[in-house]
C-alpha cells in the first residue's frame, strides 16, 4: 500500500483549499487574513518586569508570526482554492469531451490520470462524495473513496484498452 510522505504546513494548507471548492479556500484566505492582521497589528509591550519577560518574548514571536502569516497564509489558501477552481474545470472538461464522443476515441485516448478524474467526476454527478486518494502511479492502489450516507465504497480505477 502506498504511504503518503509527511508534509509540512505549507503543503497542507494548500492541499486542504485544493480540496474544498473553490469559493470556501477563497472565503478561508479573506478569513485567515483578517484574523492574522488583528494579531499582526496589535500593540505589544516592548519592556516587561523581570518576572513578564517571557510572556512578552512569546508576544513579540506571536505579532512576528501574524505578520509573516497574514500574507502567506492567505496566498497559499488562494493558490489552492485556483487550483480547485482549474481542476473542477478540467474534470467537467473531461466529462463533456467524452460524453459527446459517441466514437469512444476521446475516451480510449485518456491516460491514467485523467481516466481515474473522469470516474471521480461521474460518480460526483451521481451525488456520491469523492476524495482522489491516487496512489501516485497508474497502480497505486485505492484510487477514489466514494460516501453516500453513511456508506463508503473504495474504488480501483483499470484502463482497459483492446488493440
Amino acid at each position: 500500500m502506498a504511504r503518503r510522505k509527511n508534509s509540512g504546513a505549507f503543503e497542507s494548507l494548500f492541499e486542504i483549499a485544493a480540496m474544498l471548492p473553490w469559493w470556501v479556500g477563497s472565503i478561508l484566505a479573506l478569513v485567515a487574513y483578517v484574523i492574522l492582521h488583528r494579531y499582526a497589528s496589535a500593540d505589544v509591550p516592548t519592556s516587561a518586569p523581570p518576572g513578564q519577560i517571557g510572556q512578552m518574548v512569546v508576544g513579540q514571536m506571536t505579532k512576528a508570526l501574524a505578520f509573516y502569516g497574514q500574507f502567506i497564509v492567505p496566498l497559499l489558501l488562494l493558490a489552492g482554492a485556483a487550483a480547485s477552481f482549474f481542476g473542477r474545470r478540467k474534470r467537467e472538461g473531461l466529462v463533456r469531451d467524452t460524453g459527446g464522443d459517441k466514437s469512444g476515441a476521446t475516451l480510449r485516448a485518456l491516460n491514467w490520470k485523467d481516466f481515474e478524474l473522469l470516474v471521480g467526476e461521474a460518480f460526483r454527478m451521481r451525488g456520491f462524495s469523492v476524495v482522489e486518494t491516487g496512489g501516485g502511479g497508474p497502480d497505486g492502489g485505492i484510487d477514489l473513496q466514494l460516501k453516500k450516507g453513511s456508506e463508503v465504497f473504495l474504488v480501483q480505477c483499470k484502463q482497459w484498452r483492446a488493440y
